[in-house]
């Protein structure tokens, strides 16, 4: 005999509410006590109950989808971050569609794409920056809400976004290491002019620059290596400012995938850490901890669940008013930092 499936009547009846309240539930939508919440989802699994997306769709009219647009959605932090969006989804009715972008043409494409979006109901946007005020204008006629995650822009102000303080960050790990007695650091991180138009390395290097000169210590163009954005690109940028002969004796490292590369480039040439030269990352991905990398935490799956929410309370809510979240970092300090050698 064919079980009956079970309908959100079902889940209703055993949990004592009306299937409005299920619906409400189960989609995490405000006016819905915690403990009437607990007993739904008590009964969805009890009963085994899979919601009729396709029905779902027609009764709203809507895709229950959400778009997240990332960059290498491989990379450490950004996986992070999106682990920290689909985890506020867990009682959702919506779908995630997720749009790696790997090229820069990727990029441009993207952004002229979402003002006309009809296929999501709306658009998590992770770690790309809007390039100019064309881009910022373009995101605010989007069809459906827009949020930003780790991504900012001046003239973005009627878009909410969650963003660290990298100038901090960057300002923070320089002035670490002043404490411990350097005074020639050096910086290593994506060129300024990069075509992703990344910003975070940007940001964090004005922190170094600001901690140099409030110590007194004019920033030495010489110790500033740019490379490509990955651990081969800072290894090549670090092994040209520690080959000169008044090299650094710390580098403060865009994020801990650059710091590898900078400790790639010290072993290559015979440099001890931290005996002979100091290392400090930024992000605090789960190798940093693994090879005792010095480094900025920053959270990066609370900045997703934050986003994500963000997101889905424009989906219910309607209009909400724009904010600029701005969450804290703070220093670990590890194993490949010390005084430096007199």
């Amino acid at each position: 005999m064919t079980r009956k499936p079970v309908t959100i009547h079902d889940v209703a009846r055993r949990a004592g509410v009306s299937a409005g309240t299920v619906s409400r539930a189960m989609a995490g939508r405000p006016g819905v006590h915690e403990a009437t919440r607990h007993r739904v989802l008590e009964a969805v699994e009890a009963l085994r109950y899979t919601p009729n997306l396709a029905a779902q769709r027609l009764s709203t009219g809507k895709h229950l989808s959400i778009a997240v647009i990332v960059p290498f959605f491989t990379s450490a932090p950004v996986s992070a971050r999106l682990n920290g969006a689909v985890s506020v989804l867990a009682n959702s009715p919506y779908d995630l569609i997720i749009h790696s972008i790997q090229t820069p043409e990727q990029r441009d494409s993207c952004f002229q794409l979402i003002p006309h979006r009809r296929q999501a109901d709306g658009v998590l946007i992770i770690s790309l920056s809007p390039r100019d005020d064309h881009e910022v204008a373009s995101l605010r006629r989007a069809a459906v809400p827009v949020v930003l995650i780790d991504s900012d822009h001046p003239s973005v102000t009627s878009l909410p976004r969650v963003v660290m303080d990298d100038v901090a960050g960057g300002r923070k790990a320089t002035e670490y290491l002043l404490t411990l007695g350097h005074r020639r650091i050096g910086f290593v991180g994506d060129r300024t002019d990069n075509p992703f138009h990344f910003i975070w390395s940007r940001d964090r290097q004005l922190g170094y620059r600001q901690a140099l000169e409030a110590a007194g210590l004019p920033p030495y163009s010489g110790l500033c290596g740019e490379g490509e954005p990955s651990r081969a690109g800072a290894r090549s940028a670090a092994r040209a400012i520690l080959s000169t002969p008044d090299r650094p004796t710390a580098v403060v490292a865009a994020n801990d995938t650059r710091a590898i590369g900078v400790l790639e480039a010290a072993r290559e040439l015979g440099l001890r850490v931290p005996e002979d030269l100091s290392v400090i990352g930024y992000d605090d991905i789960e190798i940093a901890e693994l090879i005792g990398l010095t480094t900025i935490r920053q959270p990066l799956g609370a900045s997703g669940q934050r986003g994500m929410q963000l997101l889905l309370d424009r989906l219910v809510g309607g209009a909400v008013e724009p904010v600029r979240e701005v969450l804290p970092v703070e220093l670990v300090a590890r194993g490949t930092t010390a005084p430096p050698a007199r």
